[in-house]
């Protein structure tokens, strides 16, 4: 298990974040789910071959499974970094493809709701790279020579007594 203590934050803000809105998509009527669809196929054109209903039930699993991913201390936060970062990729690729959503590089009015989500970027691209740390083999390596160490403090204590008395 990967988890820290100090990735709790980071976690649990975009995981609830991210739940919320799926649990929201599960109820989402046709015209939400028309809406979606279409905002989603006009930047990503595979959408198309998949029904409104359809898109929007796949889409709210997707974040509630994520969401809760992220709220899970058990899952890694490589793995669920590694996932946060592709799904806010998916967003921001509908930010920097979608037409009015930006001016240059800066959001437009519209484009704002989309723009923000390059915090998700970051939480996803922290978790991921943080997640990368030591190896399980350093750690037992460092809990070894600790031990070693404690062990060597304690037999020149001895030692010392033993001397001066």
């Amino acid at each position: 298990m990967s988890f820290r203590l100090s990735h709790a934050p980071l976690r649990a803000t975009a995981g609830a974040f991210i739940l919320n809105s799926g649990l929201t998509k599960w109820a989402a009527d046709e015209d939400t789910a028309a809406g979606l669809h279409g905002f989603a196929a006009g930047t990503y054109p595979v959408v198309n071959k998949v029904q409104p209903p359809a898109f929007v039930k796949a889409l709210a699993v997707g974040e509630m499974a994520l969401g809760a991913a992220l709220l899970t201390p058990v899952v890694s936060s490589r793995k669920v970094g590694l996932a946060l970062t592709a799904f806010s990729g998916g967003l921001l690729g509908l930010y920097a493809k979608t037409p009015g959503m930006r001016d240059g590089i800066r959001p437009t009015q519209d484009g704002t709701g989309l723009a923000k989500d390059v915090w998700l970027l970051g939480i996803g691209s922290s978790l991921l790279l943080d997640g990368t740390g030591e190896s399980r083999k350093v750690r037992k390596a460092q809990k070894k020579v600790t031990k070693a160490e404690k062990k060597a403090t304690k037999a020149e204590k001895k030692a010392t007594k033993a001397l001066a008395g």
